[in-house]
């Protein structure tokens, strides 16, 4: 069985709704558990716990919202030398194209070191219904590939 924590952080609402989809797609799977957190309240902890992180921000001028670099800020120390290529997945949402977001995020997950597991899901605009099917997908594939041991 395999724990999944969903950490991200909103201020719109937008990025929580894609939260909640991911976490819905990981609860679909059969051996899995999952932690949904806000970013000030994930600590390293959650992070050493888990099998696998979904990762999710609004996209504030180009760059992942300061709760998310402040949970990481606060987990990147006490991390070090207790996580090892543990996958991850990322969601955005984005007023512009999202990329400036998703390039800090993947920049400092190197660092843990954190593997990337599979693509982003970036919303730009409004949070559509095919977007939180995707973000449902997105969790299914993070909490099937560790509970397979694939990742």
């Amino acid at each position: 069985m395999s724990t999944i924590l969903v950490v991200y952080h909103t201020q719109t609402g937008n990025t929580e709704k894609m939260a909640k989809a991911v976490a819905a797609g990981v609860a679909c799977t059969e051996d899995s558990t999952v932690v949904v957190k806000g970013a000030f309240d994930a600590t390293v902890d959650d992070i050493i716990r888990c099998d696998g992180i979904a990762v999710g921000t609004p996209e504030n001028f180009g760059y992942m919202s300061g709760a998310i670099k402040d949970f990481f800020d606060r987990t990147f120390y006490p991390a070090q030398g207790k996580v090892f290529k543990k996958p991850y997945v990322m969601f955005i949402s984005a007023g512009n194209d999202g990329t400036g977001a998703e390039n800090s995020i993947e920049r400092i997950a190197r660092g843990y070191p954190f593997k990337k597991v599979y693509d982003t899901v970036i919303a730009k605009g409004e949070v559509t219904e095919e977007i939180l099917v995707q973000c449902r997908e997105l969790g299914k594939i993070l909490a099937s590939g560790c509970d397979l041991g694939i990742f």
